[in-house]
């Protein structure tokens, strides 16, 4: 653990989301998971400079990964689990993305978890969709 003086180092924000209960469909839509992955970059103000995309031949899902002047966004599909899973790392201080809002609504999720960990800092916060801790 870094300190200075009372306070901690952190390095960065991660967020690991999972979404279940997925439409199926939705899930092996490369073109509506890269619309998510694209709001989330536009609606936080995070710069892509790069990216890899992956559709599963037949009814298996999609993976991709946008690599981010801040660190990384990425997703994996499982839609025959009806689930996605999501992590978003930024070295900067960010607001939330309402994840469970958004997941319901583009993917029919049933339930997202949020859980945010603060890196650098040797402390664990988990955080419920929306943001509340």
């Amino acid at each position: 653990m870094c300190v200075f003086g009372l306070s901690k180092m952190i390095v960065g924000t991660e967020w690991l989301i999972e979404a279940s209960g997925c439409d199926a469909d939705s899930l092996r839509d490369e073109s509506l998971i890269r619309g998510i992955l694209e709001s989330v970059i536009a609606d936080l103000g995070l710069k892509a400079v790069g990216s890899v995309w992956h559709k599963f031949p037949g009814e298996a899902g999609v993976t991709g990964m946008i690599a981010l002047t801040e660190s990384h966004l990425a997703c994996h599909t499982y839609p025959e689990h009806n689930i996605a899973t999501f992590n978003l790392y930024c070295c900067r201080t960010r607001p939330e993305w309402n994840w469970e809002e958004r997941l319901t609504e583009l993917l029919g999720a049933e339930n997202v978890s949020v859980t945010k960990i603060e890196r650098g800092s040797n402390e664990i916060r988990i955080a419920s969709a929306g943001g509340a801790e």
